[in-house]
């Protein structure tokens, strides 16, 4: 849902010290993805304008990351505390008058509704705060939420909490909406004497309670979606909840998963109805498969393809190719990026291809190598065939035409052109063009030396 007068900040400066790490921690991948990149998306789903990126450590890899995100930044040089994080962006809004969706870079598992629930509750209360909380059975480290029955009185922090208010179990998750701006004027005025010596976003509350203006907030019903990523165990597990929301969703959509717990696949992934997915699989990037497929175990899939009624064999790795229907791959294939197969086509174990189309029907069943190729349609490739593209400065282009035999134990050394009908004996080397429905041979005469065997083996004997 879209709306009016919703600008975002997403604070993302930290430097993440538990990570243990020379990368800012927001890049750090959760599922596939850097996990910043989620509350950039929930920002843009919800239509926020404009958003802003506050960054600190890493700042150029952070932007750099997010060079085609719709989002500006503002620069938090100094770690002073997520009030000072938030004025940093108050430039970058300036003018802004509506509500401002405040959310954190490391806390990526956030849903769309959970975000318009807190927005529609914010708006409907005109409130000036309002704090989105979570019950935790053990909320060690977290903000307080303080109340009086239904009214928000404030929130302390862990350090500043006395012995009764560290027994509270509802906890901030350090996401708000705030009326703008009014937040902005409230942290002009919020001082730092507290155990950390920051400037804290919980002090909006008091001044917005002193201003006689009303501060809410809304509960989440599954508090794992608040949690927040501050080293690497925290890394993997919200990897392992990212996971499970994918693979329940592809699952009540038609998908089925042998194993969900051991199946890996990223958001951005699209799945058919009918699937068939075995343990182990890995699958990434814009990666897209069709209706019917059988994928096995082990198998990895990253930015492809595959239409209907495809079946990856066990083992197999496929990168960046398009794979046509009714086709059988692996097991142990290997297809590198810029691989195309028009369909109907086999391509069997230990078969490598790179950079090549392969026509409807053309097949290399076992321990090929296909790169820079160009293959018609009915093309059937013997075990061993090389082309030999590279010739240690350039890539050549080696072009089979439609309806070719190529015998096993044969290598093309391009630039080479087949012609169309036309069969290659086994064991060739072929160097030149080959015109259509002609053999090709390049076998070196075989020659037979009668009884040398036992020749041979009879000076052995006298030597013995």
């Amino acid at each position: 849902m879209k709306h009016d007068k919703l600008a975002a900040v997403i604070l993302a400066a930290g430097k993440g010290t538990r990570m243990k790490s020379a990368q800012p921690k927001v890049v750090h991948p959760v599922a596939g993805r850097p996990m910043v990149t989620f509350p950039v998306d929930r920002a843009r789903q919800l239509g926020c304008q404009p958003t802003v990126l506050v960054v600190g450590h890493g700042a150029e890899a952070v932007q750099a990351l997010l060079a085609d995100h719709p989002v500006s930044f503002a620069v938090q040089d100094e770690q002073l505390g997520t009030g000072h994080a938030l004025l940093c962006a108050r430039q970058a809004l300036q003018g802004f008058a509506g509500t401002l969706l405040l959310l954190c870079g490391d806390v990526p598992l956030l849903r769309d509704e959970t975000l318009e629930q807190l927005i529609a509750e914010h708006e409907k209360n005109h409130a000036a705060v309002t704090v989105l909380t979570a019950q935790l059975a053990e909320p060690f480290g977290y903000g307080r939420v303080l109340r009086e029955g239904d009214e928000v009185l404030g929130i302390v922090e862990e350090k500043d909490a006395s012995r009764e208010q560290k027994l509270i179990r509802e906890i901030n998750t350090g996401i708000y909406a705030f009326e703008a701006p009014f937040v902005f004027e409230a942290l002009s005025g919020v001082g730092c004497e507290n155990a950390q010596r920051e400037y804290y976003l919980t002090d909006v509350l008091a001044a917005a309670r002193s201003a006689g203006r009303r501060v809410g907030a809304v509960v989440l019903e599954d508090a794992d979606e608040a949690m927040g990523i501050n080293d690497r165990v925290q890394l993997a597990q919200a990897s392992t909840v990212m996971r499970r929301r994918i693979n329940e969703r592809l699952m009540r959509e038609g998908v089925t998963l042998v194993d969900p717990e051991q199946t890996y696949i990223e958001p951005q992934v699209e799945i058919g109805a009918d699937t068939l997915i075995y343990p182990g699989v890995c699958l990434g990037g814009a990666t897209r498969i069709g209706s019917g497929c059988l994928i096995e175990a082990q198998v990895t899939i990253r930015d492809c393809r595959l239409d209907d009624n495809i079946h990856v064999k066990a083992g197999s790795v496929l990168e960046g190719s398009q794979i046509g229907p009714e086709t059988a791959i692996g097991p142990m294939a290997h297809l590198r990026p810029g691989t195309v197969l028009a369909g109907h086509n086999k391509i069997g174990n230990f078969v490598e291809t790179k950079k090549s189309y392969i026509g409807l029907g053309s097949k290399a069943s076992h321990l090929t190598y296909i790169g820079d190729a160009e293959l018609g349609a009915n093309v059937n490739i013997g075990c061993g065939t090389i082309t030999c593209n590279y010739d240690g400065v350039n890539k050549h282009k080696t072009i089979i035409e439609d309806d070719v035999f190529v015998g096993s134990d044969t290598q093309f050394v391009a630039p080479v052109r087949i012609g169309r009908n036309s069969l290659i004996g086994a064991g060739s080397t072929i160097t030149k063009d080959v015109p259509a429905n002609a053999l090709a041979l390049s076998r070196s005469e075989q020659k037979i030396v009668p009884e040398w065997r036992l020749r041979h083996n009879s000076n052995c004997k006298k030597k013995d």
